[in-house]
């Protein structure tokens, strides 16, 4: 999800960042499970406030990295859709057809499964979105243990489709995850777009001037009720691609966020988020609605939805095999797209509030996302032969 001069530069950089994660989330289960959980606790509630006179934020540890931390997430997301589809790959459609028709069956299956085994359920129904997202860190990070067996294109392909899938997981979260909302905030968040608009109009490509309004933005949609992640999300849909001579601002921010939010933001998110106390879960904490829905929305949905929607869209001849790639191959991709583990807990941390409920979510994100980790690496490494014949 990052700028970079070569395909082979970030298949490496999330390969590398993949690794941190799964250590931070080890590290988050190791210390939840054994006596060192009291600490862990504490550490997640440690209080921290910021004041300038009558204004202040107070929050929790877990809270500024969730609601702070991750609006960098977003602005670094942002920007990679917007330059996909300005002048990347998404930008022409006989490259963007395959993977946004794998992306709608990728969020539309997982979604389809949690609803049925939630569907009487008013508060569970809730974490519907939950499945729908894929950790494009962990996928890439098992596509790079294996090598040459994986086809660029086909990694193009995973990339691709995880980019789409982190526009509809923004367009879920700002359609359906607000709380009673702050009209007053709203319209102060409203008066920065239009400060970011102006900026934009008359073509100002210094990013400190986008960065100051971006922090009132955030500071406003935090206040209003909307998640204050999206002002990340608006920050980097307004900060322009280049400047008048062509030099690339976007670009310019992206490598610097690079190494802050592939080894800094997001495993200090798996680390705040993966704790989840597995000393009494048994059978019944397993199968109940939440995390079930949540499990097989992610290993039976992501992967079925992804594959038949592009199985479809190649046999009616809207789309391509992606090149020097087979059939059982693709299906090993759409296996590990079942990977939800950032995006889901994220998603998951907005559904609910609860800490019952957001326990089963954590271990349904765990054991589902393992699985569909697991099984990907199995098919592609000893089923899904390398063909240039596909």
């Amino acid at each position: 999800m990052l700028f970079v001069k070569s395909i082979g530069n970030f298949f490496r950089l999330e390969a590398a960042s993949g690794v941190v994660l799964l250590f931070a989330a080890v590290i988050a289960l190791l210390m939840s499970n054994t006596s060192a959980d009291v600490l862990y606790n504490a550490l997640l509630t440690t209080p921290l406030e910021i004041r300038l006179g009558d204004l202040h934020l107070a929050k929790p540890l877990f809270l500024w990295i969730n609601d702070g931390l991750m609006a960098i997430f977003f602005l670094t997301i942002s920007l990679e859709i917007k330059h996909e589809f300005l002048e990347g790959h998404l930008a022409h459609w006989s490259q963007a057809s395959l993977p946004l028709m794998g992306a709608i069956g990728g969020m539309l299956c997982p979604a389809l499964i949690y609803v049925w085994f939630n569907q009487s359920d008013a508060t569970a129904i809730n974490g519907w979105a939950i499945p729908t997202a894929t950790d494009i860190a962990f996928a890439l990070a098992i596509v790079a243990l294996l090598g040459a067996r994986v086809p660029v294109a086909l990694k193009t392909f995973l990339l691709l489709l995880a980019v789409i899938d982190d526009l509809g997981a923004i367009i879920i979260i700002a359609m359906f995850y607000t709380d009673n909302l702050s009209w007053l905030s709203l319209a102060l968040a409203g008066a920065c777009c239009g400060v970011l608009l102006i900026l934009n109009f008359y073509k100002v490509t210094r990013i400190a001037a986008y960065i100051m309004v971006g922090v009132v933005l955030w500071v406003c949609v935090l206040k209003s009720g909307v998640h204050a992640t999206l002002a990340g999300v608006i920050l980097g849909f307004a900060i322009p691609l280049k400047d008048s001579e062509g030099n690339k601002i976007a670009g310019k921010l992206m490598h610097s966020l690079v190494p802050w939010v592939a080894f800094g933001i997001m495993p200090l998110f798996a680390f705040v988020n993966a704790g989840v106390d597995l000393k009494h879960v048994g059978l019944g904490e397993l199968t109940s609605s939440i995390p079930l829905g949540i499990m097989l929305g992610l290993f039976l949905g992501k992967q079925f939805g992804i594959f038949i929607f592009s199985w479809a869209a190649i046999k009616l001849g809207i789309s391509q095999l992606p090149k020097d790639a087979n059939w059982l191959q693709l299906y090993g991709i759409a296996l590990l797209c079942g990977i939800g583990f950032t995006m889901s807990l994220f998603i998951g941390s907005l559904a609910f509030s609860d800490p019952a409920h957001t326990a089963a979510v954590r271990l349904g994100v765990l054991v589902g996302s393992f699985a569909a980790g697991v099984l990907g690496y199995i098919v592609l490494r000893y089923f899904a032969q390398p063909s240039i014949d596909a």
